[in-house]
């Protein structure tokens, strides 16, 4: 794959998030390195507290969220870089009554999930 819009890319849910949804916009079987994705989270919904084993590098398209990492909680909002190191726990809360979409950019190794109670 060269070039794709972003329409033509399958939404999935997430199953650990609440009105979250998922594209796989380059995959490790497109880009040896680097796998991009886009995440939408609806009004009212939320990833809860969890850690990844890869670091996490993200561009906010829309809306805004509350996003936790570590011990900081920042407002973001369109046009905001994040940078979310490997191992880091964090959360992502919509603020507003517009969808929260991001661009995240991890690298292709495993990435093992953990939620945080």
């Amino acid at each position: 794959m060269i070039k794709k819009n972003i329409d033509e890319f399958e939404k999935e849910k997430v199953g650990a998030g609440k009105n979250t949804y998922k594209q796989v916009l380059i995959s490790d079987d497109v880009a040896p390195n680097f796998a991009m994705r886009r995440f939408i989270i609806e009004p009212g919904g939320e990833m809860p507290f969890h850690k990844n084993s890869v670091e996490h590098e993200q561009l906010v398209l829309r809306g805004k969220a509350e996003v936790k990492i570590g011990d900081k909680i920042l407002e973001v909002k369109k046009n905001d870089v994040v940078y979310i190191p490997a191992e880091v726990p964090h959360y992502y809360k919509t603020i507003g009554d517009e969808p929260f979409e991001f661009i995240c950019v991890v690298p292709n190794k495993e990435d093992k999930i953990e939620i945080i109670d």
